[in-house]
């Protein structure tokens, strides 16, 4: 435990402030759509910018290429956001069946042996089974996010624990620290986010 302790402690003593800028972004963009405030969207993007150099830095090429990824969807749910179907323009929280759940997290899982093995045949890549976990899974959580799905947090949830598992590995342990910050904040976004259903989406 204490060498997990100085292990974070030396990390964060000497990153640099590229990283520091983009983790506090980060927990702004979190913190933000909590409180379902579009200016989120406006972190989500510098943010990401700043975390594609870092994970190419770190050989995570899987998610360096999903910060590119998050910069569109950053427009994306800045646009779906601002131009929803209520009549102040909102986006309105809603759900997804349990069909269709199924069908997204096998999509998950192939995409993930798919790349991963990819991955693993043609490049130095680190965790390149993890790395592609995490990669596809946040890509449907992001898009679950831009069009206000309350599941999204369930799949924030494990995908940010596998997360702190992966950046420990690669040295990144301000970012690991950040992500289990995230599980808690978590909670709270599902717990806030489901008080704004609508009565229909919530039966």
């Amino acid at each position: 435990m204490n060498e997990a302790l100085d292990n974070v402690l030396n990390a964060a003593a000497a990153m640099s402030p590229w990283e520091v800028a983009a983790v506090l972004l980060a927990v702004t963009y979190l913190l933000l759509a909590i409180r379902q405030n579009i200016w989120c969207w406006a972190a989500a993007f510098w943010s990401t910018a700043i975390y594609f150099v870092l994970m190419i830095r770190v050989q995570l090429y899987m998610e360096s290429a999903l910060q590119v990824f998050y910069l569109g969807m950053a427009v994306y749910g800045w646009y779906q956001w601002r131009h929803g179907p209520g009549a102040d323009h909102s986006l309105p929280v809603g759900r997804w069946r349990a069909a269709r759940h199924a069908s997204v997290i096998g999509g998950i899982i192939v995409a993930t042996l798919i790349s991963g093995r990819l991955l693993s045949d043609f490049s130095q890549a680190a965790l390149p089974y993890v790395d592609s976990f995490t990669t596809w899974g946040a890509v449907v959580a992001t898009f679950m996010v831009a069009r206000k799905i309350l599941e999204n947090w369930l799949y924030w949830f494990v995908i940010d624990g596998v997360s702190v598992f992966l950046y420990a590995n690669r040295e990144l342990y301000l970012t690991a620290l950040l992500f289990a910050g995230y599980l808690v904040l978590i909670v709270i976004g599902y717990l806030a986010w489901r008080k704004d259903l609508p009565d229909e989406a919530a039966a």
